[in-house]
């Protein structure tokens, strides 16, 4: 194989390498950051303390709540606000945290089973057992009517029907990519720096090419954070919101910022490789230099 074809084939693989690399960290982010219970659970179990997750959770939970609760006008103010109130100390105990946890894992299981089997309709989670939590903590607070407070089965719908279908596809990919993207980025980049002529130069570029595609990975993610938020419906916090998407996407920010580092090493390493090299060279001809004028003036 002649070097200019080693070399044309050395690039390609290490274009391919620097390409699967990002979109393999994307692909087990979703298949074992989002896909596994365990870890979407431990994901979100810190926002249950979240200022603004706790905000947004007690305004739904005290409009639905003040919905049903029918009383007299010169009532209405201390009522609402004393519903408020005890729904933000709700928010402020372990019930609140063990609701959380469930509510989030119900939407999690709905999500998953959805994209799992050929299902059609929206799916959402019942609201009920949160409702039902604020109710006791009403009633033991002893404000007046809560035990009247009707527990509707008020369901929030977490992915609407026409999504499905194109979500369900990309996750049957996610499924596949998920393990094999990032062998596949290795094998590349291993190949590529194997073929080339120059090794040094093929590993520099392969941790450049890292390096550039970490940083697009980063770029993709605040991206779509702007375009998540941007889609919201008026009534959904999006301070809230935001607290959400930083949690899920935070183990691939991580891997982002990681691959950055490791390429821009991996770089760094060849370059210094390569000053070593000409510094070893230079040495090596200075020291025959003299060597060969001595031989000479003894001539």
């Amino acid at each position: 194989m002649s070097q200019g074809v080693r070399s044309a084939l050395s690039a390609v693989l290490i274009v391919f390498a620097c390409l699967l690399a990002p979109l393999g960290a994307l692909s087990t982010w979703a298949m074992y950051g989002l896909g596994d219970s365990a870890r979407y659970e431990a994901a979100m179990a810190p926002l249950a303390s979240d200022t603004d997750v706790r905000d947004a959770i007690a305004a739904g939970v005290t409009d639905g709540i003040l919905r049903e609760v029918h009383v007299r006008p010169r009532l209405q103010g201390p009522v609402n606000h004393f519903v408020r109130d005890a729904v933000r100390s709700f928010t402020e105990t372990e019930a609140y945290r063990t609701a959380w946890q469930a509510a989030n894992m119900a939407a999690h299981d709905a999500v998953m089973r959805a994209l799992r089997e050929d299902r059609e309709g929206a799916v959402t989670v019942d609201l009920a057992p949160v409702t039902e939590r604020v109710k006791r903590q009403l009633a033991d607070d002893h404000m007046p009517l809560a035990n009247r407070i009707p527990v509707e089965h008020s369901e929030i719908t977490v992915l609407a029907a026409e999504d499905l279908a194109q979500l369900r596809k990309g996750f049957h990919v996610l499924e596949v990519a998920g393990f094999w993207l990032p062998v596949g980025a290795v094998v590349f980049a291993l190949a590529g720096i194997l073929v080339a002529v120059c090794r040094r130069r093929a590993v520099l570029a392969t941790g450049l090419g890292t390096a550039l595609g970490a940083a697009l990975l980063g770029a993709a993610i605040a991206v779509g954070r702007r375009l998540t938020l941007a889609d919201l419906p008026p009534d959904v916090s999006r301070t809230a919101a935001g607290a959400v998407y930083d949690a899920l996407t935070e183990t691939l920010r991580f891997v982002s910022w990681l691959l950055l580092a490791l390429g821009l090493a991996v770089s760094l390493t060849a370059v210094l490789m390569g000053a070593y090299a000409r510094y070893r060279r230079a040495s090596a001809e200075l020291a025959q230099a003299p060597a060969e004028q001595s031989t000479q003036v003894r001539a």
